[in-house]
């Protein structure tokens, strides 16, 4: 099978000459196409993918979306498979891309998505990672709903894919204008049409945020509001999941000796539930 790389850009600068070098490193992979999409920026990226001689779009900031960027792209793909990357991702090794993609190839899945691993300076979100990005991988489907609720659509587009006669099936992403959690949207779509997602646990990338209060906030008022407009999703139950990242976090913090920590994830946990409220809310 053929892939597709699908990456968005903003201001990526810093990172995609280093990203684009990773990607021709990958072995045993069949690369139909690599497909920046970027958004007009202020910085130097468009210039450095001119000199490393990238295919690339533009597109104004009016017209940007998380949804109809990737979407756009992933019918107009080449490959059989497509592949969502985001810009800052670090690939870990040379075989990120075969790993990724195995599991469909081999037919035990229609979609899949990386393991992500913290920078070790992001401590919370590091230990955060390591609950929800375990070295095991695992393949759901819609038999798994009722016992992992909502967790049963987890999926991340920082580093995933999807056959792409399945994602035009599915009509991605229905043409909306989804401000964050497109990766769920279409994940709920796999899994309730009967389709398997795996967590690809040998696929690794490095990739964490170090957000402040306000940033947490703001993400998750988006995060409420797309769940208070997508209920079908929302009205899922978060079964044990939410206390289980906090048990982890605050042992993994006493373990380290990083009591910081503790009071990052008071802050931090605080924030998301406000932010989420609020979204629902004013949505």
């Amino acid at each position: 099978m053929k892939v597709s790389i699908i990456c968005p850009l903003y201001n990526a600068e810093a990172y995609v000459g280093d990203l684009y070098e990773s990607i021709l490193k990958q072995k045993n992979v069949e690369i139909e196409e690599i497909k920046f999409v970027l958004t007009e920026s202020v910085d130097k990226t468009e210039f450095i993918l001119n000199e490393i001689g990238a295919s690339y779009e533009v597109v104004k900031k009016k017209d940007f979306s998380h949804s109809l960027v990737r979407e756009k792209s992933a019918m107009e793909a080449k490959g059989d498979i497509i592949v969502f990357i985001t810009q800052d991702i670090q690939l870990d090794g040379e075989e990120w891309l075969e790993k990724l993609v195995q599991g469909i190839i081999k037919g035990e899945c229609e979609a899949s998505f990386s393991r992500q691993i913290g920078y070790k300076n992001h401590g919370l979100e590091r230990y955060i990672r390591e609950v929800n990005y375990p070295n095991q991988s695992r393949i759901v489907s819609k038999m798994d709903v009722e016992e992992l609720g909502i967790m049963c659509f987890f999926f991340s587009d920082a580093s995933s894919a999807i056959k792409k006669d399945v994602f035009v099936e599915l009509n991605g992403y229905d043409g909306k204008k989804l401000p964050t959690n497109e990766d769920m949207y279409f994940a709920y779509k796999l899994i309730m049409n009967g389709y398997r997602i795996k967590y690809e646990a040998e696929s690794r990338i490095i990739h964490s945020h170090e957000y402040s209060a306000k940033e947490v906030y703001s993400r998750y008022k988006s995060i409420g509001k797309f769940f208070a407009e997508n209920p079908h999703i929302g009205d899922f139950k978060a079964t044990k999941k939410g206390a289980g990242v906090l048990k982890y976090v605050l042992k993994r913090a006493i373990q380290d000796k990083n009591y910081k920590i503790i009071v990052d994830l008071f802050v931090n946990f605080s924030s998301r539930l406000i932010g989420m409220t609020v979204g629902k809310i004013n949505k």
